[in-house]
């Protein structure tokens, strides 16, 4: 009943803000708190499917659940300083499709080693850099299709209601400074776990592997922001290639393991 309301709710209110109708223009305060209403639902089901008797599950379906919670609430906080009621529609559809996952899909196994001290912390921080760094894709995607339809004289209704290029790409590299910056927390605190738990600081493994790479895309691309000024389609091919290595470090290789192995 829970998963219904909560479906239901997220892919409601994505109708009702999609570019083009009313929903999508509002600057008042329904599309800051109207989302908050189905996040309440949903981080009662991420609680019940994460926090279980026999430990903690972070399957690939659960991760994307939570990423997308986060993801909801960093939009509704955003909200408060900028007008991206017109992209809502989009992180509500992300966050209605992957609750769905999350009834469909399995668990995983329970989470090893969560009695580290530095596990709770080492996990928030990688799942708020993970939103924040989701955020970051999408609107780099959005802005490449504005850009795509910036000169025709009747834009598809899928732009209406977006905000600025200029609005977006500022959003956009405030987004990927601060979740640059939780990354490097990430790294960090996964050392500092890794040391604590296998006596090595530095395993070599995929999520090492492309966790760095990310880590270096993300780096190359604010300090070229900041000396050569990069922005545009030299802004979006970077953050991309970024998250696309940032899946890979993680959600790529579960995908692999739980639903195409079955392990």
């Amino acid at each position: 009943m829970l998963e219904a309301i909560c479906i239901a709710a997220y892919f409601g209110l994505a109708a009702w803000f999609w570019p083009g109708l009313p929903g999508c223009c509002r600057t008042d305060w329904v599309p800051r708190l109207l989302p908050i209403l189905p996040l309440i639902p949903h981080l009662m089901l991420l609680h019940r499917d994460i926090v279980g008797a026999d430990g903690i599950h972070m399957g690939f379906a659960v991760s994307l659940s939570a990423v997308s919670a986060l993801t909801v609430l960093a939009y509704a906080t955003a909200t408060w300083r900028y007008h991206l009621a017109g992209m809502f529609a989009f992180v509500l559809a992300f966050a209605g499709f992957s609750v769905i996952l999350q009834n469909l899909m399995p668990l995983g196994h329970p989470v090893q080693h969560t009695e580290a001290p530095l596990f709770s912390a080492h996990l928030l921080v990688a799942f708020s850099a993970y939103s924040l760094l989701t955020i970051a894709a999408l609107h780099a995607l959005l802005i490449a299709l504005a850009e795509k339809h910036l000169h025709k004289a009747v834009p598809p209704k899928m732009l209406a209601g977006l905000p600025p290029l200029l609005t977006m790409e500022k959003l956009l590299f405030r987004m990927l400074e601060a979740g640059f910056a939780l990354l490097t927390m990430t790294l960090i605190s996964g050392i500092g776990f890794s040391e604590e738990v296998f006596g090595k600081a530095f395993p070599i493994n995929h999520k090492s592997v492309f966790g760095i790479t990310a880590w270096c895309i993300f780096a190359a691309l604010l300090i070229g922001r900041r000396i050569y000024g990069w922005r545009g389609r030299t802004a979006i091919y970077w953050t991309l290639a970024g998250f696309s290595s940032l899946v890979l470090a993680y959600a790529g290789v579960k995908f692999v393991m739980e639903i195409l192995l079955g392990h």
